[in-house]
C-alpha cells in the first residue's frame, strides 16, 4: 500500500513533514475579522501580571458593538431617512394635488333683480278683511300654509330623504324671509341669516351694512323688510300662494320657490283702532327665489341662495329698494307712473329703466270676478 510521500522536489521552503501552514494558508486574518472576534488575547505583560487568569478575555459588549454594528447603523438610519421623505412626499403630493376637484357650485354669489309696479290711479283702502275678500288674494293660503311641499319622489342620485331635506329647508327659508313678522316690520336679520350657508353669509352681512341697487347687495333680495318709518303691518295674515319644484342638476338638487305674498299694510303713525284699520291696504310682492344644494349642505341643514327675482307693488318706480321695501298706500298715486323710460346716455343703472305698471284687476275691488262668483 502505497504511503505518504514528499514531492520530487522536497518539502516546500518553511514546510514541516506533516504540511506546515499548508491548511491554513486559504484563511486571511484581516482587520475586520480581527475586531468582530468576540475574544481578545491578553498581551504579555498583562500574561506576566496574572499568570493565574486564561490568556484570553471577552471583547466588551459596547466595544463590539461600535465596531461591528456601525455599518448597519448606518444603513438603518438612511432606511428610516428614505422612508420617512417618501412619507413626506406622499403628504406634500396630496395638499399640492394639481388635480383638485372643482370648486362648488354653492360658492356663487347671490343675484338679483327687481321690479317695482306702480299703480296707474290711487291705491285702495279698507279694512284688511274687506281688502282681502274683494282681491285675488281672496283664495290664498293663510301665512306657511301657503308654502306647500310638492310629492316627493327620489332623483337619479338621490334618496327620497334627500329631496325631502331639500324641500323642506327652502319652505323654511322662504317662511322667515317673507313671512316672520319681526323680519318683515321688525328689522330682524337673525333668522333668515342664520339659515344661510357660511360662505354666503359675508354677502349677506354686506347687503344688510351697505346695501345697494347692483344685483347683488340688495338686502331686499334676501329677504321682504318694509320702511317701517312709512308702513306698519295691518293684518299678521299674509295671503300666500305659489309653488316649490326640484329637480337634480349636476351632482346637487336645484329647489324653485314661486310665490306671491299679499300684505295688509297700514301707516306706521296711525293709531290702532276702527280708524288705522279703514286706512289700510295691500301690497303684493312676488319671489321667485332658486336654491342649489349639495350633499354637504344636506347634511349641515343649510341654504344656498342662487337667484331672486322679484316684482312689487304698488310702488313709486324713482326709489331705491336696495334696502326696503315702501309700499304706497291707500289713497296715495304714483309720483311717476307711465313717465319711466330709459335714457341710453345715462352710465350705470336707470332706476327708471326697471319699473312695470301694476295692474287693475290686482287691486282690491268691489266688483272683483273673487266676490260675485259666491
Amino acid at each position: 500500500m502505497a504511503g505518504r510521500v514528499d514531492p520530487p522536489d522536497g518539502t516546500p521552503d518553511g514546510g514541516g513533514p506533516n504540511g506546515g501552514d499548508d491548511e491554513y494558508r486559504s484563511l486571511v486574518f484581516d482587520e475586520s475579522f480581527i475586531k468582530a472576534a468576540r475574544l481578545q488575547e491578553f498581551s504579555a505583560r498583562e500574561r506576566l501580571q496574572d499568570e493565574e487568569h486564561a490568556a484570553v478575555r471577552a471583547r466588551p459588549e459596547a466595544e463590539r458593538r461600535s465596531r461591528t454594528g456601525l455599518g448597519f447603523s448606518r444603513q438603518g438610519l438612511i432606511l428610516v431617512l428614505l422612508i420617512a421623505l417618501a412619507f413626506g412626499t406622499a403628504i406634500y403630493m396630496g395638499i399640492r394635488n394639481p388635480y383638485r376637484s372643482p370648486a362648488r357650485a354653492g360658492a356663487e354669489p347671490l343675484h338679483s333683480e327687481m321690479l317695482p309696479l306702480a299703480p296707474t290711479g290711487r291705491v285702495p283702502g279698507s279694512t284688511p278683511a274687506d281688502l282681502f275678500e274683494n282681491s285675488p288674494a281672496d283664495r290664498f293660503a293663510k301665512g306657511a300654509d301657503g308654502v306647500a311641499l310638492p310629492p316627493v319622489r327620489s332623483s337619479d342620485h338621490f334618496s327620497e330623504s334627500q329631496v325631502l331635506a331639500a324641500l323642506t329647508m327652502a319652505k323654511e327659508y322662504v317662511v322667515q324671509s317673507s313671512l316672520d313678522p319681526q323680519v318683515v316690520a321688525g328689522g330682524a336679520v337673525r333668522p333668515v341669516r342664520v339659515l344661510l350657508n357660511p360662505r354666503q353669509q359675508r354677502q349677506f352681512d354686506r347687503s344688510v351694512d351697505k346695501p345697494r341697487s347692483d344685483g347683488r347687495h340688495a338686502a331686499t333680495a334676501w329677504m321682504v323688510r318694509l320702511d317701517t318709518d312709512k308702513a306698519a303691518l295691518a293684518s299678521s295674515k299674509v295671503r300666500v300662494d305659489g309653488t316649490l319644484a326640484v329637480q337634480e342638476v349636476g351632482d346637487g338638487l336645484e329647489v324653485t320657490a314661486d310665490h306671491v305674498f299679499v300684505y295688509a299694510v297700514r301707516p306706521a303713525d296711525a293709531k290702532k283702532g276702527a280708524k288705522a284699520r279703514k286706512s289700510a291696504s295691500l301690497f303684493s310682492v312676488r319671489r321667485e327665489v332658486r336654491f342649489r344644494f349639495e350633499r354637504e349642505d344636506l347634511r349641515d341643514h343649510q341654504v344656498n341662495v342662487r337667484q331672486v327675482a322679484m316684482r312689487a307693488g304698488p310702488m313709486d318706480c324713482g326709489g331705491d329698494s336696495s334696502d326696503v321695501l315702501t309700499p304706497l298706500l291707500a289713497g296715495e298715486r304714483a309720483k311717476d307712473a307711465g313717465k319711466a323710460g330709459t335714457d341710453p346716455y345715462e352710465r350705470g343703472r336707470s332706476a327708471a329703466s326697471m319699473c312695470g305698471l301694476l295692474a287693475s284687476s290686482a287691486q282690491p275691488s268691489p266688483d272683483h270676478p273673487s266676490r260675485s262668483s259666491r
